[in-house]
């Protein structure tokens, strides 16, 4: 339920959601050390909330228009293409592609269980696959990954200073799901603080007269020492 609510919010997506159903497990196991391990929990609880945000990001699609992680990001374009503009009168005016979405996911998700248990055995070979194979490929993905999306080499560059941050970081214990929050969201916060000053003409005040606002304003009160 929770991890449905974080892919309501726009620019979260999986990878937090799968970062705090770890944490969450890793909380509440009676064998912590054996997270960062293989642990059978932290798998099956990081793979089950990426999967839980995926109802969850079609909120804000159908509704404002706005997609909630890469894969809703896909779909608003090809709806756009389509000439069917996601938003409050999505539900009015193409009804049956609503409802079409609503189908399909429940469709797809009794046919990713029917799979599931009938491939179980064939998925779990894939841990027997040696690291002198695994390690090469998920480096191989990673630079490509990397390059691929601005067609720069100093992305590259980036990732590989990026990685060696986060080795040494882990190996000094830092909590890393803030670090990532902080990553994901602080450039999309940054600029809608921007819009909302200028809306405001520079009004700081304009966030203590939002309910909504008031609400997150008490999260940030609470310490983050337990992410």
């Amino acid at each position: 339920m929770f991890c449905s609510i974080i892919g309501a919010v726009p620019g979260t997506g999986g990878d937090i959601a799968s970062w705090i159903s770890y944490n969450e497990a890793k909380r509440w196991s009676k064998n912590k050390d054996e997270f960062g391990n293989g642990a059978p929990e932290g798998i099956a609880a990081s793979k089950s909330g990426n999967n839980a945000t995926s109802g969850g990001a079609l909120v804000p699609l159908l509704t404002l228009g706005i997609s909630g992680d890469a894969g809703t990001a896909v779909m608003l374009r090809s709806l756009m293409m389509l000439g069917i503009a996601p938003g409050p009168m999505l539900f009015k005016e193409h009804a049956p592609i609503v409802y079409a979405l609503f189908i399909a996911l429940f469709i797809a998700n009794i046919f990713m269980g029917v799979l599931g248990f009938m491939c179980i055995k064939q998925f779990a070979k894939v841990i027997n696959v040696p690291n002198s194979i695994l390690i090469p490929l998920i480096f191989t993905f990673c630079f490509v990954g990397t390059y691929a999306l601005n067609n720069s080499i100093g992305d590259i560059y980036f990732m590989i200073i990026a990685g060696i941050i986060g080795y040494v970081m882990i190996k000094l214990d830092f909590a890393i799901l803030p670090i990532i929050l902080g990553l994901v969201l602080g450039p999309p916060a940054e600029s809608n603080l921007r819009r909302s000053l200028v809306l405001s003409r520079g009004d700081a005040f304009i966030f203590l007269q939002c309910p909504i606002a008031l609400v997150f304003i008490c999260f940030l009160l609470f310490p983050c020492s337990t992410l």
